[in-house]
This record gives C-alpha cells, structure tokens and sequence, in this order.
C-alpha cells in the first residue's frame, strides 16, 4: 500500500477530530474531554431538533410508518442488549448503534435537506466512537424509548416533536460523563478509556 494513501486518511481522521497527532509521539486514537463530549451533544441536540420540527411539518404517511418499523427495531435491540452474554454483547450493542443511526438517519432524510443528513451522521459517528466502551455498561433504555419518539414525532406538532427530541438526546448525558470521569480520574476505573478495554477477570 503506498504511503501517501495512508497519510490523506491519518489527515481525514485528523480532521474529523478522531486521532490526534505530536511532534515525536506519532498519531495516537484521540482521548476527549468531557467539555468535548458535552460539545458534542450540544451540536447533535441542536441539529436533530431542527430534523424533528421538520419531520413534524412535512412527514408523509409512509415516512411516518417507517419510523415506526424503525423505532421497534431499535426497541427490540435494546431489550436484547440486557439479555446477551457479556461476552458477545459489544456485537449486540454495535447492531443496536447502527439501526440506531439508521432511525435518527431516516427523520433527518425526511426533511430533504441532504446537508443535515450529513451533518447528523458526522456528529454520530463521532459519539459513537468516543463513548461505545464508556455506554455499554449502563442500564438498559425505557422499553418504549424510541416508539414513544416516534410518536411524539408523528402527531404533526413541532413544539411537542422539538421536545420529544431534545429530551431524547439528553437523556443519559451526565451519567456517561460520570462515568467517562471515573474512568480517567479517581476510583478502580481510573485510565481504563485510554489503555481500551480491558479482559474481565474470572472470580473464584
């Protein structure tokens, strides 16, 4: 493979705020702060609201019906998380983040605006891969969680859509940043981010 490839991607990554690079230390995974995860939010609340007044604007019939199917998919993973083995639940979460991408993916798409959709997917994905090891621990999500969205979506009111979302992308905000806290500060867990996971160990 020829470096120069491999360079534009370091760089692209860069860019995307995803590896960082020093002067005589190389190119390392970059470690946030929790005022970037906090900014992060900050950015996805503020660009999916905006999608779900639209959605509630301009939704048709059948856009509505397939954020339903969606949100059950997204439901019923979510479910099956709390009930897989801790050993094959990474894969389980990472199904669940991907139809979960493709549900926020769907509302945004029906505004029409490819921009958003791009906008939207960017801020995921960084999300996800600063916080997939930091969230997997956490309790399991309402049953309804994303139905209930979908519903609230779907009523044709943007005041009650913007709400439902916002309260949506908060949810859980403090406790992943408790966390996220934890494991590079004080306590068992303190600079577990940043070694990446770790093997349970076996008791007895």
């Amino acid at each position: 493979m020829s470096l120069i490839p491999v360079s534009e991607a370091l760089q692209r990554l860069e860019t995307e705020d995803l590896v960082e690079s020093k002067p005589r230390a190389g190119t390392r995974v970059k470690i946030p702060t929790t005022d970037d995860i906090r900014g992060r939010y900050l950015v996805r609340e503020a660009l999916e609201s905006q999608s779900a007044r639209l959605f509630a604007q301009t939704a048709t019939r059948e856009q509505k019906r397939e954020l339903w199917r969606l949100a059950e998919e997204v439901d019923r993973l979510s479910v099956s998380i709390a009930r897989t083995p801790p050993e094959t639940k990474q894969r389980a979460s990472y199904a669940f983040e991907q139809a979960h991408v493709r549900l926020h993916t769907h509302i945004a798409a029906c505004s029409g605006f490819p921009a958003l959709v791009q906008a939207i997917e960017r801020s995921r994905v960084l999300v996800f891969n600063w916080l997939f090891n930091v969230a997997a621990d956490l309790d399991a999500l309402p049953e309804r969680w994303h139905r209930d969205l979908a519903q609230a979506l779907s009523k044709g009111d943007v005041r009650e859509a913007d709400e439902a979302m916002r309260k949506h992308v908060r949810y859980r905000l403090e406790a992943i940043l408790e966390r996220f806290e934890r494991m590079n500060g004080n306590g068992r867990d303190r600079g577990r981010f940043a070694r990446g996971p770790q093997p349970r160990r076996r008791k007895g």
